[in-house]
């Protein structure tokens, strides 16, 4: 199925129910929001054919109504960071062969320098801003000037959107998606957590990502739920949209969550309402699991994906999760898993080289719902894709249920002394010091031992490295060998990505520029 097909069946059933509500309470029912994706979908048809549309902006009408254009047209929405450079986003533009932009408030300056460079053909504002540009084409006019009729030729095609990797040690590659591929990920969502009409969705996380995309946005669609957006997070502002709106479902990532739990431990909002609270992108601690149950809900979904792989490719449902706090469960719904032996980055795991219960391996996943390659980038292609396979680069411990726990990736693997150290493990044996905040592990080069195990702890309190070191010590899941040998004791939060990853070596040329 297509979802341009599913949404269409959603307008049917729900045509006068609320599909969208902003946070300043604009609301759309899903047979306006399915009347102005139309006309927008007809103003790109006449200004760019059957070219590709660019969208910078935030959470807003306006990105969420691009997404359903495209779809309707059959032609793919890039959908741009507005955290990316200028640089970053040219050629990201450019090797999606976008031709349009459309371009909220908050982005008026990077969009008319984009403009500037030729990047795009046609540009469509929406908000309030005054741009003064010959080229840019207001867009509430733009939809009013359109018509409201689906063109008989639509859709031309079958793609649905262009995303983008997180990019933490290169630029984000561009992995194109039809929409019968992320139609997986939306159904495998609505299955996950029992989505149905009466849900309402809270979206914090920015639109263009995978997860909020496919894992959260889409699923919420199709099952004709209420997807309430706020323009971008905000702790207490989230918790008071969860109070106001009788929130049932919410989307956070571990560094989002702990500022939700840090919050509401202060200010106890009303959060009955929630059903469910999906959380990913990084490894998820048993204390995080803990607070986040009695501050927020007990109805925790860990999940495990990547951006290639479409919908999410694990889940652990919350009963599992509460008894095995971190794991990402089991495949998801429409994939297939293996955790196999690794290999280096320079050769193909082998599939059926499959470890054994209590050892630890590389995940390799396949399914329907993931993409079969990046955009004009058959190099990074070439070390992703074998097969029918995708490769993860991520390291996982199987337990004796088949459960599955990331350990780390296979690129930040630690060579000590003859001995492999995966920086998670030790992140995780020192977050359970009551008194850290975070941490970050990796190796610093060293003439005897190779690397040295280096931590950067985050902390509020008065610990000192003798303090780390002796935590560790002491600690029963740790052997020696892992221990770091050198620390950082800093307060200062840990750099990461937009989807909780820590970008390890902006630490390291940090700390260590010598290394």
């Amino acid at each position: 199925m297509k979802l341009v097909e599913a949404f269409d069946r959603t307008v049917r059933c729900y045509p006068t129910e609320t599909a969208l509500v902003t946070e300043d309470g604009r609301a759309f029912s899903y047979r306006e929001l399915d009347e102005r994706s139309t006309r927008l979908a007809n103003a790109l048809e006449r200004r760019v054919g059957s070219a590709r549309c660019a969208v910078l902006a935030h959470n807003g009408p306006p990105a969420i109504t691009a997404m359903l254009a495209g779809n309707e047209r059959g032609v793919a929405t890039v959908q741009l960071s507005f955290r990316a450079t200028t640089g970053e986003l040219v050629e990201m533009a450019e090797t999606a062969s976008a031709r349009a932009l459309l371009f909220d408030d908050g982005n008026v300056e990077t969009a008319l320098e984009l403009l500037d460079r030729g990047t795009f053909d046609a540009a469509i504002h929406a908000g309030d801003a005054t741009v003064e540009h010959d080229d840019v084409e207001s867009y509430e006019a733009v939809l009013d000037a359109a018509s409201p009729d689906r063109r008989d030729d639509h859709p031309i095609g079958d793609e649905c959107a262009v995303l983008y990797t997180s990019g933490t040690t290169s630029t984000p590659k561009a992995v194109p998606f039809d929409q019968e591929q992320l139609w997986y990920g939306a159904i495998q969502g609505v299955m996950e957590q029992g989505i149905d009409e009466t849900d309402v969705a809270l979206c914090t996380t920015p639109w263009y990502h995978m997860v909020t995309t496919d894992a959260w946005l889409y699923p919420h669609f199709v099952a004709g739920a209420t997807v309430v957006l706020q323009r971008s997070f905000d702790p207490r502002g989230a918790l008071e949209l969860v109070e106001e709106r009788d929130v049932t479902g919410l989307l956070a990532v571990p560094t989002q969550l702990r500022r939700l739990n840090a919050v509401q431990a202060e200010e106890g909002y009303d959060t009955s309402s929630l059903s469910y609270v999906r959380t990913g992108g990084s490894p998820l601690t048993k204390r995080l699991v803990e607070e986040t149950a009695e501050r927020l809900g007990e109805r925790i979904y860990n999940t495990y994906g990547m951006t290639e792989g479409g919908p999410n490719l694990s889940y652990a449902h919350p009963e599992v999760q509460r008894e095995r706090p971190g794991t990402i469960g089991k495949e998801a719904f429409s994939y297939e898993l293996r955790v196999v032996e690794p290999a280096p980055l320079s050769e193909n795991p082998d599939p059926e080289a499959t470890v054994d219960a209590g050892e630890r391996g590389e995940i390799l996943a396949r399914g329907p719902g993931m993409s079969t390659g990046y955009i004009d980038n058959p190099e990074a292609e070439a070390k992703t894709y074998f097969d029918g396979w995708l490769r993860t680069r991520d390291v996982a411990e199987v337990d004796e249920d088949g459960f599955l726990y990331v350990v780390d990736r296979v690129d930040n693997m630690i060579l000590s002394g003859g001995e492999n150290v995966y920086p998670a493990e030790v992140e995780r044996a020192l977050e359970s010091h009551p008194d850290v905040r975070e941490a970050c592990v990796f190796g610093t080069p060293d003439d005897e031992w190779d690397n040295v195990v280096t931590a950067v702890v985050v902390t509020d309190a008065d610990l000192t490295a003798d303090d780390l070191s002796q935590f560790c010590l002491d600690h029963d899941g740790l052997a020696n060998f892992k221990r770091p040998r050198e620390y950082v004791v800093t307060s200062d939060s840990l750099p990461r990505t937009e989807t909780g990853k820590i970008v390890r070596g902006e630490l390291a040329d940090r700390y260590f520029p010598e290394g």
